[in-house]
């Protein structure tokens, strides 16, 4: 048995993807069981590949299955915790990033500015394992009644540092629906109010006001289905780069280098907060205070232009591939 730990959300698994798939690759012959929240288990279907999860969550300790595992594999963090958890499971070897607090000599360093994919990727290659950056694409999700074709905005996201202003989400959901979008709103459970308010603000109907009425299953075909997405950086906006839906992703104060989509594929738009705190910060000069990096940098008619490059990108590769 291969055991691997990523025992957190959605965007983290979406993003482990490449490094799942070479630990399938590596050990064909292998069960892969992944630890991770049992409410993940609809995406790890939509990964391939994994033949079972294990339910754990975080890093609290879980009942690790017998006999132990021939290889564990930490792609949940550097360590030391996630290091000694695996290693209460007795695997054969240990697959991780260097930490001599863990007492984990092997394994590559670990380094904070390194993209999320990429860090994971080049963990399974320092031990001689394939695993490629780019097979981000998630399989085909089973069939949901969803609209198809709409035009998703998620105006949450469990980081509020990260979310965009709600009259913003509401303004813009006013402008795509005066341009003929779908305007569909999602969000969790616990975001009903939020994306209520925004639905509201924007004069949109209750049956546009999806969030706590998906599952994950359902969630990620809507987005699949999706014309277009428009979200913070948050889980969500890793399904579209998992289905190629095009999508608008606003960042900040976390930068797109670390979690953003590839910037190879333009039907996927990156809006930076942190770059316009950096350019304001240099036009104050060295005593000036600056702004914090927030998200309420970017304006309306930037996410609108963005919209159109995004559109513009799938409608090239269209006409290319036909």
């Amino acid at each position: 048995m291969i055991l691997v730990l990523r025992a957190l959300g959605v965007g983290d698994l979406a993003t482990a993807v490449p490094a799942l798939r070479g630990l399938r690759a590596g050990f064909p012959d292998r069960e892969l069981v992944l630890a991770a929240p049992a409410w993940l288990a609809p995406l790890a279907d939509l990964v391939g590949g994994i033949d079972r999860v294990l339910p754990t969550d975080g890093l609290d300790p879980p009942a690790w299955p017998a006999p132990s595992p021939e290889v564990a594999v930490n792609l949940h963090g550097r360590g030391p915790r996630s290091h000694r958890l695996l290693a209460a499971a007795r695997p054969g070897r240990l697959l991780a990033f260097g930490n001599a607090e863990a007492g984990h000599a092997d394994g590559p360093e670990w380094d904070d500015d390194e993209h999320e994919v990429r860090r994971w990727c080049r963990l399974l290659h320092w031990y001689d394992l394939p695993a490629d950056p780019a097979d981000l694409a998630l399989l085909p999700p089973p069939a949901a009644a969803v609209p198809a074709g709409a035009t998703v905005l998620h105006p949450g996201g469990k980081v509020h540092a990260k979310r965009w202003p709600a009259e913003r989400f509401a303004a813009l959901a006013r402008a795509l629906t005066d341009r003929g979008h779908r305007v569909v709103l999602t969000g969790s459970a616990d975001e009903r109010d939020l994306v209520a308010r925004v639905a509201d603000a924007a004069g949109l109907t209750p049956d546009a006001v999806l969030a706590g009425r998906t599952g994950l299953a359902e969630l990620a075909a809507l987005v699949a289905a999706a014309r277009l997405l428009v979200s913070a950086d948050t889980g969500v906006a890793h399904l579209a780069t998992g289905y190629g839906t095009a999508s608008v992703v606003l960042f900040g104060p976390v930068p797109p280098a670390r979690w953003g989509p590839p910037p190879d594929r333009p039907r996927h738009r990156v809006l930076d907060a942190p770059d316009r705190t950096r350019i304001d910060r240099a036009r104050t000069g060295p005593g000036g205070v600056g702004t914090p990096p927030t998200l309420a940098a970017i304006p309306v008619d930037e996410v609108l232009a963005a919209v159109d490059e995004a559109e513009r990108a799938v409608r090239v590769s269209g006409a290319v591939a036909a």
